[in-house]
């Protein structure tokens, strides 16, 4: 797992989970707002707004995301 800063003209995308380095925690993007230098994201259960150079992109390796499994169909279409 590394983090990443998150750079000027950099994409950041609601929903995308990032880390705030002020408190050590993961949390939820809510909304990016570039013009003001701002995001606003949920951490514990609350909504806080901080800005951009204190949030981090996460970004995992193949390994270390959720295993993918083939997708298997019910064969009903085979007959």
């Amino acid at each position: 797992m590394e983090f990443q800063d998150i750079e000027e003209g950099g994409k950041v995308y609601p929903g995308e989970y990032l880390l705030h380095n002020p408190t050590r925690q993961i949390v939820v993007c809510g909304a990016y707002k570039p013009q003001e230098g701002t995001i606003k994201a949920m951490a514990n259960g609350r909504l806080i707004e901080d800005k951009v150079s204190h949030f981090q992109q996460i970004n995992l390796e193949a390994h270390e995301g959720p295993p993918r499994h083939p997708r298997r169909r019910c064969g009903g279409c085979k007959k």
